[in-house]
């Protein structure tokens, strides 16, 4: 019997979840399929539950979903819900949960790289979905102090707490940092000549993190690099936190090797 599973989202043209997935089923002989589904925000509660009565038993939300779809669930984790985002959904019987996976998506992605966060000062760039999860993280990991930059700042203030919330110009006044982690797509495939800071900002930091996987090394991530910065894009995340959706949907556990073998796999394809 085949297991359906899949994405929500509004635009996923350039969606590369599904060689994630498909990866996984064939490394693991499963018998499942994995299909995006584009849906207009009119459609979101229509489309949602089409997709439950017609047997999915899985769905990955991104954008702009990953709020709206929590008003179809039963149940939320903890994490998601401290997030205020989910991007898992498990379909059961009797229930629908939501999960927020970027969340140990990120986790893993740390872990991988020996990125310790504990008493540090970190930097966060963008105020959206992303952002929710990894500040999050932030906060359960014991961060010193925890900047969020935005070009809105009185928007951003309504809807994160705990985070010291500031302007680009005054970021480059944050002489002490850690970590910056890039959750803007400014830099993302085609207009890879962006960099969201400037390169006097990124010298004061030891780690640099940028979300986007395309392309592999973004301009935010060479500026680092050439500074001696540890440089790190979202790929890693992005894998892990895919495979931690089938481990939810199916009650499995995915050894880190095979994590590691879909990340090469798909960083092959990349630098291509």
């Amino acid at each position: 019997m085949s297991h359906l599973y899949g994405l929500i989202g509004e635009k996923l043209g350039h969606s590369i979840s599904p060689k994630i997935h498909l990866n996984l089923f064939k490394k693991l002989n499963m018998a499942s399929d994995y299909k995006l589904f584009e849906i207009e925000k009119s459609e979101l509660k229509t489309r949602f539950y089409e997709l439950r009565d017609a047997g999915i038993e899985g769905l990955n939300v991104t954008i702009p979903y990953k709020v709206d779809s929590i008003s179809f669930l039963d149940e939320i984790s903890k994490e998601a819900e401290k997030i205020g985002a989910i991007n898992t959904i498990c379909f059961s019987k009797n229930k629908i949960v939501g999960y927020n996976t970027d969340y140990f998506g990120f986790a893993k992605m740390l872990t991988k790289n020996a990125i310790e966060i504990k008493d540090k000062t970190v930097v966060i760039l963008g105020a959206g979905g992303a952002a929710k999860a990894v500040i999050q993280y932030m906060i359960d990991g014991n961060a010193k102090k925890i900047f969020l930059v935005t070009r809105d700042t009185s928007r951003a203030a309504k809807s994160f707490k705990d985070v010291e919330i500031i302007d680009y110009k005054e970021l480059e006044e944050v002489s002490n940092g850690h970590v910056i982690v890039n959750c803007t797509p400014v830099g993302m495939y085609p207009n890879t000549s962006n960099c969201p800071v400037s390169e006097n900002c990124l010298i004061n930091f030891s780690v640099a993190i940028d979300l986007i996987y395309n392309p592999y090394e973004s301009l935010f991530l060479k500026i680092a690099k050439k500074n001696g910065l540890k440089a790190i894009n979202g790929l890693y995340m992005l894998v892990s936190q895919a495979i931690y959706s089938e481990e939810l949907w199916n009650e499995i556990h995915v050894d880190d090797a095979v994590i590691d073998d879909i990340f090469h796999d798909l960083k092959t394809s990349l630098l291509l």
